[in-house]
């Protein structure tokens, strides 16, 4: 269908008159506007062109008639808010970190865990000298790209080139720098990439660059140059107790910098009997792993709304007119270790099945700024790179007898997106589910889903390693035998042929479970998942049968978790419910903590703080909220922090963990814990300190600053289990809580009326742009401080009723 068809009247006569270049002119974002001729320049991509149709707070309607036309209408318009955010994203996969900002500074963590320029650089060049994306691209459909997916690539990077080239950058964090540079469709796929191994190769970074074979160790490969860094000699082996402790914290939802809550509810729990969907994704508030707001439509084949992961060609959580969906990150832990044998004679030869393979060395030169080029070797297995290790809190010593390969099966995936493409087609929650397993795409999350009919859908359809637990017996190491119970991560004989992974007769491509064997739970009154594992996804009905390397079964929940689900099961219980019953939940800002341990807390207070009864009384008084005009929320919060970092879980409550009772199970405050004491005279002590009343509103002190002005936040952290999720920067000098690192970001709360528009609300926290030239770069946030929503405009209608609707057309 050609655009022209598409449109009605009304908008065809806005494109049409003469006075629509004015229109048009106007409409362009600050950096756009500087530049009309923008608005018919013809990028060299054989006549590619979009419309896209701005409402309220810079929110992009893009329409495009094919996926390319789609594609370069995206490009164009997260070029227009995001330029500096991606360009970076650009350098970093291309390797180029250290040559534009040296090699010591830290990337923004977005898209690798990488500690240093120079590591980020020495893994991102080896991907691309190896060619490994090209290799994945190359794979058919469904193990590979799908056309509309390449052609949505092709689009992007031709809309993002064409906004370079037309407009100046007024973003002070990269005007006029010499990294903002066109990039191609290899390049949006390396980006792509990078964020399906996250969980898995991208963890490991510096664990990947820093392997190398046991000092003055006879090689068969090139020299090693700097590694090990220092020419130290590699220690012995990891401790099992030790190790499995580090793994168990390195993969704990607690400690991440990503998560979320979603709920959907039945049409049995709503006021019309259609299905509700509320999502709540926690994420960096800074950098390229922000969310990014639109609409996309190919009229007749595609027309979806919701949030994009900065640099992604679709829409990664969203609704049509039919399904709502959202994720949670995920608790299947998308790596295993291989412990390798090595040769006696040659360290960097392995045995499998008693015969030796040589691994293959992987020589990568980084340039570097103001100095000279840096050459590092890394090595790769039949089962991926040698790590010496993940994080450095998880060390792997590479040995003379022993070394450690990690497998992560996401390195072969690129199909995430078109994993969206399928939900933002489906017509009801049968179809969200067809898509995964068609695509078999989401490397590190959970799928909830509602649609308009009243079903409900929760699935843990993650792209993992094939570890049973039938494997794990049979194939894992003394290591592997501490690691996998304690955290899912497992570590197999690599010595062994028999401890392949194998296949599963569903699954896209070897080595991963296909969907049969995954965490599925249809058409329950509620699914809510808030980081958990899969088996309280409804409190009454739980989830069992799995392996554990999609999760636990029978553990103790969050916090969050349990807040969740006494909220969301008291909601299911009323019934009745409207999209309003779901914005209520997100701005309810309720401390499970607080309700579970302040008078526990004020009552024990005066034996702890005898000559300070005022804090005792603020603690009292405290309403159990984390909204920004509670009083008392920050004294507990920052008790609450330094209670729980010093106390171990088990020395935290009186009465322990029953399985038989998880959502209100451990309970009562173990007030006699010394640790109890200390974390609450510190926390007086540090409000005192700071000049803060002990009492103050909690608005006052966790705020953001945007251009000079403080806007309050409201929520609290992890550790309290609030819904509405606030991981902020504490300085105290600066007047408290003065920036958020993480936490709620793009909120959807979805609904059916029986017409043909859904009724949504949605939130991007921290606004469309990361310019602070940018009229969008601050406005949600100020509706986010203020508990207010914007009415989603997804009909034709309602696009066209906005009453600063503003055009842009970009054609080649």
């Amino acid at each position: 269908m050609h655009l022209r068809t598409f449109f009605p009247t009304r908008l065809r006569r806005l494109t049409l008159v003469g006075a629509a270049l004015a229109t048009v002119t106007a409409s362009l974002p600050a950096a756009a506007a500087a530049d009309p001729a923008g608005l018919t320049h013809r990028p060299s991509d054989r006549g590619l062109s979009a419309v896209i149709r701005y409402t309220e707070y810079g929110i992009p309607h893009i329409v495009g008639k094919d996926y390319a036309s789609l594609g370069f209408g995206t490009g164009w318009a997260q070029a227009a808010d995001q330029v500096c955010v991606l360009a970076d994203g650009f350098v970093t996969v291309n390797g180029e970190r250290s040559r534009h900002f040296g090699a010591d500074a830290a990337p923004d963590g977005s898209l690798s865990s990488a500690t240093k320029n120079l590591s980020s650089d020495l893994f991102f060049r080896g991907v691309k000298e190896a060619g490994t994306v090209e290799a994945v691209l190359a794979l058919p459909a469904p193990a590979g790209p799908s056309r509309q997916l390449r052609e949505l690539m092709r689009g992007w990077a031709a809309g993002y080139n064409a906004w370079l080239r037309k407009n100046r950058v007024t973003d002070p964090a990269c005007a006029g720098a010499d990294w903002v540079r066109p990039v191609t469709a290899l390049d949006v796929a390396r980006r792509g990439w990078a964020v399906s191994v996250l969980g898995g190769q991208g963890r490991a970074v510096d664990g990947i660059v820093a392997a190398g074979p046991p000092t003055g160790a006879p090689v068969s490969g090139p020299p090693v140059s700097g590694v090990p860094a220092d020419g130290s000699p590699v220690s012995g082996a990891p401790d099992p107790a030790r190790t499995a402790e580090a793994a168990r914290e390195l993969f704990a939802a607690e400690n991440a910098t990503m998560g979320s809550n979603a709920v959907a509810f039945q049409g049995s729990a709503t006021a019309n009997g259609r299905g509700l969907l509320l999502g709540n994704p926690h994420y960096p508030w800074h950098g390229g792993r922000r969310f990014w707001q639109s609409q996309q439509t190919v009229p007749g084949e595609l027309n979806v709304s919701g949030a994009s992961l900065l640099g992604t060609t679709v829409v990664n959580i969203g609704f049509n007119d039919k399904v709502a969906w959202s994720h949670t990150v995920a608790t299947g832990v998308p790596l295993n270790l291989h412990q390798l044998a090595l040769d006696p004679a040659d360290p960097t030869t392995y045995l499998v099945d008693g015969r030796p393979e040589r691994m293959t060395p992987r020589t990568v030169t980084v340039a570097v700024r103001d100095g000279a080029p840096v050459t590092r070797t890394q090595w790769w297995t039949r089962y991926g790179p040698v790590v010496s290790g993940l994080g450095a809190q998880l060390p792997l010593p590479w040995t003379a007898t022993t070394a450690f390969a990690l497998n992560d099966p996401n390195a072969a995936n690129l199909r995430g997106s078109d994993t969206a493409l399928g939900f933002a087609k489906a017509r009801s929650t049968r179809d969200v589910a067809d898509a995964l397993r068609r695509t078999q795409g989401l490397p590190w999350v959970n799928t909830i889903a509602a649609d308009s009919a009243g079903h409900t859908l929760f699935t843990q359809a993650q792209v993992l390693p094939r570890i049973t637990d039938e494997l794990d017996r049979r194939c894992s190491t003394p290591l592997g035998r501490a690691t996998y119970p304690a955290s899912g991560v497992a570590v197999l004989d690599g010595s062994r042929g028999d401890c392949a992974l194998g296949s599963d007769p569903d699954a896209v491509q070897p080595g991963v479970f296909g969907p049969a064997r995954m965490p599925v739970l249809r058409d329950a009154p509620y699914v809510e998942n808030s980081n958990d594992s899969a088996w309280l996804a409804n409190a009454d009905r739980p989830i069992t049968g799995y392996e554990r390397i999609f999760g636990t079964v029978g553990t103790p929940r969050s916090l969050r978790t349990r807040g969740g689900l006494e909220d969301v099961t008291a909601m299911a219980g009323r019934g009745g419910l409207t999209v309003a019953d779901l914005q209520r939940q997100q701005f309810a800002n309720r401390a499970p903590a607080g309700d579970l341990a302040a008078a526990d807390t004020a009552r024990a207070c005066a034996a702890v703080l005898a000559d300070d009864p005022e804090a005792c009384r603020v603690i009292g008084a405290w309403d159990r909220t984390m909204d920004g005009d509670s009083r008392g929320a920050l004294l507990f919060d920052r008790f609450w922090r330094k209670f729980t970092a010093t106390a171990k879980p088990a020395d935290q409550w009186k009465v322990p963990f029953s399985a038989a009772d998880p959502v209100r199970t451990p309970h009562t405050l173990a007030t006699d814990s010394p640790a109890f004491a200390t974390a609450l005279k510190a926390a007086v002590a540090e409000l005192r300190a700071a000049g803060i009343a002990l009492d103050a509103p909690l608005g006052a002190h966790q705020f953001v600053v945007r251009n000079g002005a403080r806007i309050p936040v409201s929520g609290g952290t992890e550790a309290l289990g609030v819904w509405n999720k606030t991981e902020p920067v504490w300085n105290p000098a600066g007047g408290g809580y003065t920036e958020v690192a993480h936490g709620t970001s793009h909120v959807q709360a979805v609904g059916w009326d029986g017409s043909r528009c859904p009724v949504a609300r949605t939130l991007l926290t921290y606004a469309q742009s990361s310019n602070p030239n940018s009229p969008h770069h601050s406005d949600q946030t100020r509706l986010y401080a203020g508990e207010r929503w914007v009415t989603s405009r997804f009909c034709e209608k309602d696009i066209l009723r906005s009453p600063g609707l503003r055009v842009v057309v970009v054609r080649d």
